[in-house]
């Protein structure tokens, strides 16, 4: 019964969080920019404005890494989630939350790397991104289809 409702309810949380995360980052973005470069108007939306108005380029900073580490841990606990509704076990925890480490890690280390090879920087970026938005979870979904079928006589 949970699992015929953890994979629809997982998917429409993924959904909500991905749009949520893209107003979030777009108007940061857009405010970041702003206040960078001193520009006499900001393109964020204006709700966004008020919010962050009178922030600083460094609060805003920490504000953008601080989003991205809650987006990123958000979806790691859905695939927790949806991983032991798929499975009916916790055999998982340990690999799903090891794999986020993972992707997070090559991600800082392609980022420091991309002094010498500027192409990394975009790389680390995806990955960033991945792990932001419900792409581990399509994974997660997708490897329930692989279980073995019980052998035939």
């Amino acid at each position: 019964m949970i699992r015929r409702f953890a994979l629809p309810a997982c998917l429409a949380i993924s959904v909500v969080l991905g749009a949520l995360r893209e107003f979030v980052f777009i108007n940061l973005n857009y405010q970041l920019d702003h206040v960078a470069r001193n520009t006499p108007m900001s393109y964020a939306h204006s709700q966004f404005q008020s919010w962050v108005s009178g922030w600083s380029l460094r609060s805003l900073i920490l504000l953008k890494w601080g989003m991205a580490m809650a987006f990123a841990a958000a979806m790691c606990g859905l695939c927790v989630l949806l991983a032991r509704a798929l499975f009916a076990s916790r055999r998982y925890d340990k690999v799903v939350l090891i794999a986020f480490a993972a992707l997070g890690s090559l991600a800082v280390v392609l980022h420091l790397l991309s002094p010498l090879k500027p192409p990394l920087e975009l790389v680390s970026v995806k990955l960033l991104h991945a792990l932001q938005y419900p792409v581990l979870l399509m994974f997660i979904w997708a490897a329930s289809w692989l279980r073995r079928s019980p052998a035939r006589p």
